[in-house]
This record gives structure tokens, sequence and C-alpha cells, in this order.
């Protein structure tokens, strides 16, 4: 019974228990070999239509764009060397473009059939100077920072209403001394996504509840913030699933848990019974100005932009590393949940500001990280 009404709930978890093998493979997994896949699954069009104002062959589109400016990175950071600046996706010309130091360099890049634009800094130097930012303790008003390669320097967020603080002040003028920086202000501090126990609701870490990212083999990866290695955790009905088996937080925001106990994975990123579920094919790194969703158990599907990569985000907790900031929203409970960016996986959801309401930024932990750092393997479709 159980499994039956597993299935008829659904759940924000990319992992079932067994009835899913006998309910049969989906539509999409029934397709033939010969098929080429769907650029996306329905949820995906629905939620990119809803939060980008466009039409459904746009979002397809958009998404051919995209997946092609992934492909196309590191081929034109190979053709850039040492002069490579960074790169991002340009939704206006729907082309990957790439900064570079050497004008002698362009060329070279363009035969990629990248765009180019020439830049003060290497993307080597921007990042040293983001580690020597890194080193500094940094107070509560500033938010984040990242390398940005379109303006070619480290760009710090910094709380609106703690601008003028003497501590912010501080911290901005020893980053500075650091290397380029630019100063942007953000509506508020950012926050982890846990929630207290909703009934109902996908895994449960004593009285924390947060959302499952995506099936490994042998279990699933999350965000370390919903629990420390050796905590149980406890599926949507209660029943046990099994055990942080690795656990970050502070510092990153990363984890990941067995499954046993009759759950099993799945490589699919669930619907939530209202639209289709989107199968996981790979976790190719989407570039910074490119589409990506989101699923929790919360706030369920949204979508936005990558905004940027390789960002420290200062929680109250402590600092986190190499975080990605996109313009999707999320809520209390949403932490450890998917990011997609078409059908490849690409973190999971660790905090933000703002709500799916008002609006907000939210950042994810890069999943190939959180694979790397275990030694795990993405179950893909």
């Amino acid at each position: 019974m159980r499994h039956a009404t597993l299935l008829r709930t659904g759940l924000s978890a990319l992992l079932l228990v067994g009835a899913w093998a006998a309910a049969g493979p989906s539509s999409a997994s029934a397709a033939p070999a010969e098929s080429a896949p769907a650029p996306a699954s329905t949820a995906l069009l629905t939620a990119m239509q809803r939060d980008f104002g466009i039409s459904e062959s746009e979002a397809v589109t958009r998404l051919a764009d995209e997946k092609k400016a992934t492909a196309l990175e590191p081929k034109a950071q190979r053709a850039a060397g040492s002069a490579f600046g960074g790169a991002w996706f340009d939704a206006t010309s729907r082309k990957l473009v790439v900064a570079v130091t050497d004008t002698g360099k362009a060329g070279a890049v363009r035969a990629t059939g990248a765009d180019v634009r020439v830049v003060e800094h290497s993307a080597r130097q921007l990042d040293a100077a983001k580690a020597r930012i890194d080193a500094l303790p940094a107070p509560d008003g500033v938010s984040s920072w990242h390398v940005d390669p379109a303006s070619s320097s480290v760009v710090l967020n910094v709380v609106a209403s703690e601008r003028r603080d003497n501590d912010v002040r501080a911290f901005v003028a020893k980053a500075r001394e650091a290397g380029p920086v630019t100063v942007e202000t953000t509506a508020e501090a950012p926050r982890t996504f846990a929630a207290g126990t909703v009934g109902g609701d996908p895994y449960y870490t004593g009285n924390v509840r947060c959302s499952i990212g995506f099936s490994v083999h042998g279990g699933f990866v999350t965000a370390g913030h919903c629990g420390g290695a050796g905590q149980s955790v406890r599926g949507w009905d209660g029943s046990a699933i099994g055990n942080f088996q690795g656990s970050s937080f502070p510092g990153n925001d990363y984890a990941w848990v067995n499954v046993a106990n009759g759950w099993w994975t799945v490589p699919v990123v669930l619907g939530w019974g209202t639209v289709s579920d989107q199968l996981v094919r790979g976790s190719n790194e989407a570039p910074v100005g490119a589409s990506i969703c989101r699923s929790g158990s919360t706030t369920r599907w949204h979508c936005g932009r990558v905004l940027a990569k390789n960002e420290t985000v200062n929680y109250s907790q402590g600092a986190v590393h190499q975080m990605t900031k996109t313009s999707v929203c999320a809520e209390g409970g949403d932490s450890g949940g998917s990011f997609i960016s078409g059908d490849q996986a690409q973190g999971v959801t660790s905090g933000g500001w703002g709500n799916c309401s008002s609006g907000g930024e939210t950042w994810h932990q890069p999943v190939n990280e959180i694979l790397n750092r275990y030694g795990l393997r993405l179950h893909t479709a």
C-alpha cells in the first residue's frame, strides 16, 4: 500500500520505492533507440515559459542554443590559452561570449564559433584575486563575492542597508587591495533554505525538512546543512531511507545519503504529479547566462538564469565557497533540491534571499564537485 500511495502522490526527490519498476518506464525512456531525446520535459518548458515570459518554441530554441554553448566552452577556452578571461552565454546573441586579454587570440577563439570580448584581466588573475579575498574575514553586511568575466573584476555583493557600515567599508577597502573589485548591492543577506518538519514532504533529519537533489548509484546528493555525517534520514512517509554518509558545511554545502530499507534511486527530477518528470542524462555545466530550473519540496518548479560561478557566499554560519548564483527563487524546505539545465544536472540548492512571491536569488553547490569529492556516480537515463 505504501508503494501505491507513493506513485499517486509523487515526491520532490529523485528516489522512489520499488513499485516504480512494476509501474513500467516513462514514455520518454521507452522511446525507440534511434529517436533523439526531447530537449526538455513539459515540466521544464512550462516553467521556462512562466518564469522567462517566452513561448514554448522560444524555450526549445534557447535550450538548444545553451546546449551548443555548453559544449563549445571548453574548446574556446583551449583556443584562448593563457589569455582566457572567462565565458558566458548571451541570451540576446544566443551565443557563447569568451573574454580574452590578448587580441592575438581573438581569431582562434572566433574560429570555434564563439563571440569574443577583449578584457583587462585573465581568469587566472581574477581567480587569484578572489582567493585573496576569500582569506579575509567578512562582516555580515557582505553577502557574497564572485569572479565576473564580463566586467573583468571580482564583484562584491553588499547588503544595501549595510553599505555604509564601518566593517563593510573596511572589508571593501581590503578587497580592493587584493585585485580589481566592483561593488554591487543586494536586497537581503543570504540564508539557507532548510525548514521545520512539515508532514508529507520528501525527507527529514531530526526536525529539519529538506529536498533530495540527484540520484547517485547507492544514494542521493543533497545540501550539507541539512544534516551531519551519521544522522538518519526519513522519507516523506516517515519510513527510514538511510544515513548521511558524508556532509560538509560551512566551507562547502554538500552531502550524500545512502539508500536502503526498500528505497532505490531513479534518474529523474519529479514533477509533483502536476507536470511531467525530467530525465537526468548527465551533468555538463551550463555557462553563465544560461537558463536553469529548480525543483524543491516547498515551491516545486521555478526557472531563471545562471548569474555567476565560483561565488563565495557569506552565511551567518560561515562562508561557503565555489557556489553558483542564479536568479531562481526558493523558500524554506527547498534546500538540497535539484538545479537542472535541460537534461543536465547542475547542483543542489543551498540558500539565497527573497522568496517565490516577491523574487530573489539562490545559490547551488555544483553537483560535479560533490560527485568528485565522494567518488560518486550520477544515476543517468
